[in-house]
């Protein structure tokens, strides 16, 4: 199919389809696993039933009238863009953003990209030592961010398909309370939702990593622990107690002097990881935590977060 033919059919940007086709070029794509077996492995993927369910509704198997050239040609292509970056550990962004209310094919492309990826990712754990509990804790992220998609009405895939590459290609392992993100020289942090960040939880997931990175990538040199986030803007010291999991976590770093981050508004960020929602009006967000109190009551005041970086001793 012509590039441009494939792009008006997909209703996106010629120039997101050529890059994909750049990035994949000839390289081979990977098998989607039996649908017989895709059930036991949406388990094991922590994925929930009804997001299960719309991904097997939606299975791309020959002849489905849901999966028409262009798409075929987009899961293969995609699925080739990740492949072919496997063991990179940087920001990756498989494909162009769809319109999601087309049907599953549509809404699931880069999920089904994902599941045709996991014995890939598999053997590259596998060739690094990586134990088995590791790997599918890791890779069950993906249950997790459907269930959060789900619960933002669609709005947060546009991100989580980019985040999902790094599982996907052995770029960070979950570790406890943390996730652990491999990189030049610092390994970065990320805290996923689940559950209290306790100052504990948060020194034995440390601690992991301190050996866990060593045993299983040793032709690689970690100084540092880094992390980007809006968690580490001081100005939620302004509302939030000095004991609380949050200023505990704070001081732990040694913040870089602040630079408006490119392409990254944190007030969007803040709201999306506290309320799980992009377009709710702040009068009608709820008010049930201090935290979400702060958000708030900061932005109704015509203040802003900021995403703030900060380093410590690997």
């Amino acid at each position: 199919m012509d590039l441009s033919d494939i792009a008006s059919r997909l209703g996106v940007p010629r120039e997101d389809v050529e890059r994909v086709h750049r990035l994949a070029g000839g390289l081979p794509s990977a098998p989607l696993p039996a649908k017989a077996d895709a059930p036991a492995l949406l388990d094991r993927l922590a994925v929930r039933a009804d997001d299960a369910a719309e991904i097997l509704a939606g299975w791309p198997d020959p002849g489905s009238p849901l999966w028409t050239p262009e798409l075929r040609w987009l899961l293969d292509r995609s699925t080739a863009l990740v492949r072919a970056d496997l063991g990179g550990h940087g920001w990756l962004v498989p494909g162009p953003e769809l319109p999601r209310d087309r049907g599953p094919a549509w809404c699931h492309l880069y999920a089904y990209a994902y599941l045709a990826l996991i014995d890939v990712v598999r053997g590259y754990h596998r060739d690094h030592g990586i134990p088995d509990d590791v790997s599918w804790t890791t890779l069950a992220d993906l249950g997790r961010n459907l269930a959060v998609d789900r619960r933002m009405n669609r709005e947060g895939w546009p991100v989580m398909q980019s985040w999902l590459t790094l599982h996907a290609r052995g770029g960070i392992y979950e570790l406890g309370r943390l996730q652990h993100q491999r990189g030049d020289g610092a390994v970065s942090l990320h805290i996923p939702e689940s559950g209290p960040m306790t100052p504990a939880a948060v020194d034995a997931s440390l601690d992991e990593a301190r050996a866990f990175f060593p045993r299983h990538f040793p032709d690689e040199r970690y100084t540092a622990f880094s992390c980007g986030s809006w968690l580490l803007d001081p100005q939620l010291l302004e509302y939030l107690p000095q004991d609380s999991n949050i200023a505990r976590f704070q001081r732990r770093f040694e913040l870089e002097p602040y630079q408006e981050p490119e392409g990254l508004d944190a007030d969007v960020e803040v709201l999306r990881f506290v309320f799980r929602s992009l377009t709710t009006p702040l009068d009608q967000l709820p008010r049930d935590t201090r935290l979400r109190r702060a958000v708030v009551d900061h932005l109704k005041a015509g203040r802003h977060w900021r995403w703030r970086k900060g380093t410590f001793a690997f």
